[in-house]
């Protein structure tokens, strides 16, 4: 009975994630508590979920990227990556991508890029920017570092009593699963949208607003005669008046006070509103900033600006900026700047103040595309010393010389007593909704084994695939876990396919090995939609890509991606040793 009533609150849980309208984190740590409560589970093992070996493990990387992620060694690489045939040059950038997110975190990877690309002139931005971040999994996918999933699985399997993955152990079936994928991402960026710089819809990229103070010279002539028509860069599209929408904004239009003005342009055209007195750019008092202080960032999936709107916050007091602009991806919004409910992956337009860079909350809410940055880079030598420490960690891990665990304490205490690490920014970027999450996914995966839910679950995809038997279970943990990070997160699909493959791995007497290799490919394939990935939020709208952009280059990236999968990994680790 209780295994019943564990599988009704798994799928309550997943009810509530995909609506969205609740924080996984905050879904994860209620089921932990209750199942704990409810059920009963054992308070030292509930507890010792958050403090696991791999949940440490992983919370240390993250934090030695903080220093990796300043580097400026990928500056210059981009010019260099893009020339000669576009074919060759994304197939050169993806894979340079690939081999540098295996051992850096993929975000700080897509970071570190994205500016860079999107300003560059060899090739359109809109077609190498979806393929950095399908590299960036890609790349994740060949060590156990290279993503959050694998040392989540890894945690997972070490908690189930199984052997720990070594640090190149996913390198054997991921290397060829990347390889062949980095060939059809080459080959298919070429059907992309093509987006060149100076075209009429790369010109309207930012949706911006203006209001009309009263006494401006503006009010009481027509849009016509103010010249409101004929910016550069920039076009005047709808009129917000005492709550009403006109659009289109007709020349012959009379402006009256309080109008707002909504425009579509490109960042460099925002300061010719500044021309026009007493209009008022949205967000900001003083147009002086705009010369120098323009700031363009992407909200993150863990930021609180996520479905609300600017009249619902205190932006200026958050972080010291006025929004300026919005963007999403190509999509043409209207209405009201302060009314749009912000997503994930929207682009903003900010003017800075002086102390914006010393706000705490901005990592977690931001990416910052271009403008100032907010940290320093690391000099050449400092960056020599980072890496290489950084290697020698991993080297040692490699070569079963220093757990990677006490490796990466000391080479965070050596970042720290060097000055290249402070206590602060590490407190700033902590990654406490990961470390919730995982905590609690262990917790919540323990309680499907030890209840039988998994087993339910396994009997199920029994029924479903009847006559395949051991090879119908792997087939199907593999598809559960990819359709899982479609629609929840690499992690979350981590944590609820783990105890079903490892369940039917028992099911069948078979080797779990070849079921904690596949769920880790599994919960990385995340290709088709734009929502479910960091890195793909990252170049939503700094790419100008539709959701089904994202279709039609993922859908061949997935189906080269589980084909090799499928057939790699038994191969090398059989089902039945």
């Amino acid at each position: 009975m209780t295994a019943y009533l564990v599988l009704a609150s798994l799928a309550v849980l997943l009810a509530l994630l995909l609506s969205g309208r609740f924080k996984p984190a905050s879904l994860f740590v209620s089921w932990a508590v209750g199942y704990h409560l409810l059920i009963g589970t054992d308070e030292r093992s509930f507890l010792a979920s958050y403090v696991n070996p791999g949940v440490v493990t992983l919370a240390l990387l993250l934090m030695v990227s903080l220093v990796l992620e300043r580097a400026p060694l990928l500056d210059a690489l981009p010019a260099r990556l893009l020339r000669g045939r576009p074919t060759l040059a994304v197939l050169r950038l993806t894979g340079f991508t690939a081999i540098a997110s295996a051992f850096i975190n993929n975000t700080a990877i897509v970071a570190a890029l994205l500016g860079t690309l999107a300003r560059q002139r060899h090739l359109p931005p809109s077609r190498v920017l979806l393929p950095l971040s399908y590299a960036a999994i890609l790349g994740g996918i060949t060590t156990l570092i290279g993503t959050s999933t694998n040392l989540v699985v890894n945690a997972f399997a070490v908690e189930a009593g199984l052997p720990p993955m070594g640090m190149f152990d996913l390198a054997w079936a991921g290397v060829p699963i990347a390889v062949v994928c980095l060939i059809v991402l080459a080959i298919g960026s070429r059907h992309l949208p093509l987006h060149q710089g100076g075209s009429e819809e790369q010109a309207q990229r930012y949706f911006l607003e203006a209001r009309v103070m009263p006494g401006a010279p503006l009010v009481g002539r027509t849009i016509e005669q103010n010249r409101l028509r004929q910016l550069d860069g920039l076009y005047l599209v709808e009129i917000v008046r005492n709550a009403h929408l006109i659009s289109p904004a007709s020349p012959s239009e009379i402006l009256q006070a309080d109008d707002r003005l909504i425009f579509t342009g490109e960042i460099a055209k925002v300061s010719t509103l500044q021309r026009f007195p007493g209009l008022q750019l949205f967000g900001h008092q003083s147009g002086a900033l705009l010369h120098s202080n323009l700031v363009e960032v992407v909200i993150t999936g863990e930021s609180e600006l996520d479905g609300r709107t600017l009249r619902d916050l205190d932006f200026r007091t958050m972080f010291d900026a006025g929004v300026v602009g919005i963007r999403r991806g190509n999509q043409q919004l209207s209405g009201q700047l302060g009314r749009i409910v912000l997503h994930a992956g929207d682009c903003l337009l900010l003017a800075t103040g002086a102390d914006f860079g010393q706000h705490r909350n901005l990592d977690r809410n931001f990416v910052i595309v271009s403008g100032a940055p907010v940290r320093p880079r690391l000099s050449p030598r400092q960056s020599l010393l980072a890496f290489a420490g950084f290697f020698a960690v991993i080297a040692l891990a490699a070569l079963e010389r220093l757990p990677l665990l006490p490796g990466l304490l000391m080479l965070t205490g050596l970042f720290i007593a060097s000055g290249l690490l402070e206590v602060a920014e590490m407190r700033r970027r902590f990654p406490f909704e990961l470390v919730l999450i995982i905590g609690s996914a262990l917790s919540i995966a323990r309680v499907m084994e030890d209840s039988g839910a998994a087993g339910l679950i396994v009997q199920a995809m029994s029924a479903v695939s009847a006559g395949h038997g051991v090879w119908g279970a792997f087939i199907g943990a593999y598809l559960i876990t990819l359709l899982l990070t479609e629609v929840l997160t690499n992690n979350a699909a981590a944590a609820l396919g783990f105890p079903i493959a490892l369940a039917a791995a028992r099911a069948f007497d078979a080797d779990p090995t070849p079921f904690m290799m596949i769920v880790c490919y599994g919960a990385s394939a995340g290709f088709l939609v734009p929502f479910g990935y960091q890195t793909h939020l990252m170049v939503f709208s700094t790419g100008h890509y539709r959701a089904m952009d994202f279709v039609r280059l993922g859908l061949p990236i997935t189906l080269a991606y589980s084909t090799v999968a499928l057939m790699v990994v038994p191969y090398l680790f059989p089902l039945y040793p």
